[in-house]
């Protein structure tokens, strides 16, 4: 399991390429494909009023980033069943901030995630208190350009994404950045009760290309409650996807 050298704060477990914690017995199982990941830079203080309670905003030398991640949800389902037809497919963008609780586990909090489906939306809102909305989405591609395009529908319509990215050469070797804001083994969530709650993941590494953004307009990040992002993201990478096994929430710390 390879740290990524230089990624990992003094009271933060390190950054690596493969999962950190194994999920033993998975809930869910996935394909998450077809993946762009865009971040900006955000103000700290606006990421840390997003967190849940005891965690802090993880930071990759003093700076903190938001994302905005389109990609296609494929295949899931409960792990020894077959996947859900239909219903286990669909275009998903979140939004998200990086966290670290005071154990000093890594993981990622969602300011939103839209999904094509509404019953899923309405699944993962009550199931696992996640704060999916359900939107009208599509992902297309023509040679080596991919678009994905989203707009809300429930519960607050109007958020909405169009971006353009063109796939470039896959990286041999992604930078600290890049580890730093995909290698994401967890996410912290704010679970019934108000108590916090850790659900972990587990896939391959990513394989990550370079890409350039050929366009973006998108409200998600304002509508979530972060700073308009200034300039253009300081990292955009694209993933042809991986296999995902999901594990039950657990306490955070």
């Amino acid at each position: 399991m390879p740290e990524v050298p230089g990624a990992s704060e003094s009271s933060s477990e390190p950054v690596t390429a493969e999962a950190i914690r194994p999920v033993s017995r998975p809930m869910l199982t996935m394909q998450w494909r077809d993946l762009a990941f865009l971040h900006w830079p955000v103000d700290t203080g606006a990421a840390a009023r997003l967190m849940p309670p005891g965690t802090r905003p993880d930071l990759f030398h003093g700076v903190s980033y938001a994302g905005v991640i389109a990609f296609r949800m494929h295949d899931v389902g409960v792990a020894g069943l077959p996947a859900l037809p239909y219903l286990g497919s669909f275009p998903e963008t979140n939004v998200r901030l990086y966290s670290v609780g005071p154990d000093g586990r890594r993981g990622v909090v969602f300011c939103s995630l839209d999904a094509a489906r509404l019953l899923p939306a309405l699944l993962g809102r009550a199931a696992v208190r996640l704060p999916y909305q359900w939107s009208g989405m599509r992902i297309h591609r023509r040679g080596d350009v991919i678009s994905y395009e989203s707009r809300r529908r429930w519960p607050r319509p109007g958020a909405r994404l169009q971006l353009a990215l063109r796939v470039g050469e896959r990286l041999d070797c992604p930078s600290e950045l890049e580890h730093f804001l995909t290698a994401r083994w967890g996410l912290h969530t704010v679970w019934y009760g108000g108590q916090v709650r850790y659900l972990p993941n587990e896939h391959p590494p990513w394989p990550l290309h370079a890409a350039t953004l050929v366009y973006m307009e998108e409200n998600l990040l304002v509508t979530a409650g972060l700073p308009a992002p200034t300039g253009t993201p300081a990292s955009v990478l694209y993933s042809p996807g991986v296999a995902v096994r999901m594990g039950a929430p657990g306490p955070a710390w």
